[in-house]
Formats: structure tokens, C-alpha cells, sequence
């Protein structure tokens, strides 16, 4: 039988793995159970768990049954990984809420009918452990010299290491174990700035249950220059498309540098890697047909081929020779700003943060209207600038917006 790791390998997925051979058979010969943890931080997810999501639904694809974890009990406490200082502690209603909204996410990328993938919450066994009992069980097979060299916690050394965050990697590993025990969960996925964690949880139920465990790292998505992808001028890069538009979405797909295109392609579409070799080998002008395929595979996935379709048309007709401007982003303002400060509308409509920054841009050349450049920082907005009922406004180079009356 193929296994799944081969093709993981193919398109770019994994950075680390225990037991390599042990690994390879088992993909081979079995269909296992696997689980991706997610700490319900935010209310949406982002581009950075989508490269989870993906290399969830590759791993389901080829019969494996996935376990979404999602981190209720650890939110509470937080991950130290990849951070310099504590994070926010959240309330149980923030992360009840939380937990909610990424459960509806989950739904539209992973199957979960008849059993075929599960949605667990570690909030279920963590939050009523007895303190005591769990020393005794656990506490014995973590050594504190071996933690503390971990890179998770050697970052936090210098500013100040809290015994809360202490335990995170302890919590972790007992998810695992917790896992292994209710759906005979045998492998951990995650990002490569989890190893220390997922080696703790795989050492851990080989030594309590003197059972076989797995773990496997994928890269974190950066682009050519070594820099974390999925930010924006506004901030992450969001799955949720009240936060990130499906057209801002495929924009940033859309305008990646080319030296990152065929990775973006191998790692977050399903296109067959012959045609992702193919698009990636493409240069100069040429290119920019591979970054309009990524664009449309990309937002199609996470916003359905409907929104793909629309932030495609709007692009066309902002960009090409498309004329077709009823999906391009339109931005609503009352009546009475006809005649009042152009400012106070791009902040208004949240096309700029703040009136400051509104007024770098004018001064800067960074905003037109219907084609023409705005100068004067005291414009205001007249009832000329609308045509057809709407005042095409571009801010810097790649920002459209149709702006209209309420």
C-alpha cells in the first residue's frame, strides 16, 4: 500500500519525525488514528492553521481518522512556544466562545460524518484532574533538567519562566496519553515549534502504556526570505471572512514574490505536484498566471468557489481588462459625508486606521479617486466624484475599494 508519508514528504510537509521506519510501516499497513491540537486563542483561525487543516484533510484523504483537539484546559494556561513574553490569560467564557466559532471553521475543511474524524476538547479531562493523583502518574517521568532544555521554555528563561507555563508541556503530553487511551490515537501532528512538546506526549505512552507513538512536525509557512507568511498591513491573515475578505484573501495570494509560489501551491492545494512542478518552473510575466491559479485554489478552499469566483471577477475588472465591478469590496457611508472631509470617510469606512495615516498616504500620492490622484489633504468628498453612484477609491498600488452612499 502507498503510504500518505510519501506524499507529505513530495509537497513539502514534514520537518521532523520519531521513529522514522517504525513510522513508514505503520502509514504503510495501517489506518491510524491522529490528532492536531489547536488552542482556541482567537475566534477564527488563521492562514498558519490552514497548513494544519491541509495536512489533516492529505492525511484523512488516505483513510487516517483525525482528532481535532481543540485546547480548552490549555488555553487556560498558554503556550510558552515561540514567545518572549506570557501570553493574555483568557476567561472560560472567551474560551467557550472561542471553541465554538473554530468547531463551525473546522466543519467546512475536515469530514466529520459517521465517525470519521472527531472534535475533542481537552477542557473535558483536564479541568477536573485531581492535582495529586496527577503527580503521582505523570509527574514522575518528566525530568525538570530535560524540560528546561527544551527551545520552548530556554526563550522564556531570560524574562522570567512561570510554573503555570511550566506545566504546558507536561499538559500537552498527557493530552496525548489522554488521547491514546479514549480513540487509540497513535500519531501527534503540529508545527515544528511543538517538537519539544510532542516528543514529551510520544515518550510519554511509550513508558505508561508500553505502547507504540508517533510524531510529526510540519514546516511553519514562511516565505524565500525565512519570514512567518499570513500577515497583513491589518494583521493576520484570517480564515474567517468577516475578519480577512475572500477578495483581500485572494489578493494576498494573488501578490506573493515568485520564488514562493510553487511551495504555496505543493502546501496549500491539492493540485497535482507535476502541475504545481510545472507552474513553479515559470518565470518573468509568466508567473503571474501560476500566482492567479494559487489565488483562485486557495480562497476557493477556504471561502468556497462561489467567494473564488468573485474576488476573481473583482480583480479582473480592477486589474485586467474585465469590466464587471459588482464583486469588487464596496464600503458604505451616510448620506451627510457628501460634502465633508474625504478623511473623515476613509476613517469612517476603516479604509485608513486614522486621520494621520490618512493624511501620510494623501501626502505620499497614496490615494486616488476614479483615477486620479488625491493632493490636498483638505479634499473633501463632492457629489461629482460619484459616477454610476460610486467613487472607485484606490489606496497604494493593489487596494480597491467602491465606496458609495448609504
Amino acid at each position: 500500500m502507498a503510504s500518505v508519508l510519501n506524499t507529505l514528504i513530495e509537497r513539502g510537509y514534514i520537518k521532523q519525525l520519531t521513529h522514522e521506519e517504525e513510522t513508514k510501516e505503520v502509514l504503510e499497513k495501517e489506518k491510524i488514528t491522529f490528532y492536531i491540537g489547536f488552542d482556541p486563542t482567537a475566534d477564527s483561525l488563521h492562514v498558519g492553521h490552514f497548513l494544519a487543516l491541509m495536512l489533516m484533510s492529505h492525511m484523512q484523504k488516505a483513510g487516517h481518522r483525525p482528532v481535532v483537539l481543540i485546547g480548552g484546559g490549555t488555553a487556560m494556561v498558554g503556550d510558552p512556544s515561540g514567545k518572549t513574553d506570557m501570553r493574555k490569560m483568557l476567561t472560560k467564557d472567551d474560551i467557550k466562545h472561542n471553541v465554538q466559532c473554530i468547531k463551525e471553521q473546522m466543519s467546512r475543511f475536515i469530514d466529520f460524518n459517521d465517525g470519521k474524524a472527531i472534535i475533542a476538547n481537552n477542557a473535558d479531562w483536564l479541568l477536573n484532574l485531581n492535582y495529586i493523583d496527577f503527580l503521582r502518574e505523570i509527574g514522575p517521568h518528566f525530568s525538570v533538567n530535560r524540560m528546561l532544555s527544551a527551545e520552548c521554555y530556554k526563550q522564556r528563561m531570560e524574562k522570567g519562566l512561570t510554573f503555570l507555563e511550566f506545566n504546558y508541556m507536561i499538559m500537552q503530553g498527557y493530552d496525548f496519553l489522554e488521547l491514546n487511551r479514549r480513540y487509540g490515537c497513535l500519531m501527534q501532528l503540529g508545527g515544528d515549534d511543538q517538537w519539544s512538546n510532542m516528543i514529551a506526549g510520544v515518550e510519554l505512552i511509550r513508558r505508561i502504556e508500553s505502547k507504540p507513538a508517533f510524531a510529526m512536525t510540519c514546516s511553519l509557512l514562511t516565505n524565500s526570505e525565512g519570514k512567518k507568511m499570513g500577515k497583513t498591513e491589518s494583521g493576520a491573515l484570517w480564515l474567517d471572512a468577516n475578519k480577512t475578505s475572500p477578495y483581500d484573501f485572494y489578493q494576498y495570494w494573488r501578490n506573493v514574490n515568485d520564488a514562493d509560489v510553487e511551495k504555496c501551491l505543493a502546501l496549500l492545494t491539492f493540485l497535482p505536484m507535476e502541475e504545481v512542478k510545472r507552474f513553479g518552473s515559470l518565470k518573468d510575466a509568466e508567473i503571474n498566471e501560476a500566482k492567479k491559479i494559487l489565488a483562485y485554489e486557495v480562497t476557493k478552499l477556504v471561502h468556497g468557489e462561489e467567494e473564488a469566483k468573485k474576488a476573481q471577477d473583482a480583480t479582473e475588472a480592477l486589474f485586467g481588462k474585465g469590466s464587471d465591478m459588482s464583486n469588487v469590496p464596496t464600503e458604505i457611508i451616510k448620506k451627510e459625508m457628501v460634502g465633508a472631509a474625504l478623511l473623515d470617510a476613509l476613517v469612517y469606512t476603516k479604509i485608513v486606521p486614522s486621520k494621520s495615516e490618512g493624511r501620510r498616504l494623501i501626502e505620499q500620492g497614496g490615494i486616488i479617486i476614479n483615477d486620479e490622484k488625491v493632493t490636498d489633504v483638505k479634499r473633501l468628498v463632492i457629489e461629482e466624484d460619484f459616477i454610476d453612484g460610486s467613487i472607485l477609491l484606490k489606496r497604494g498600488k493593489k487596494k480597491f475599494y467602491k465606496i458609495v452612499i448609504e
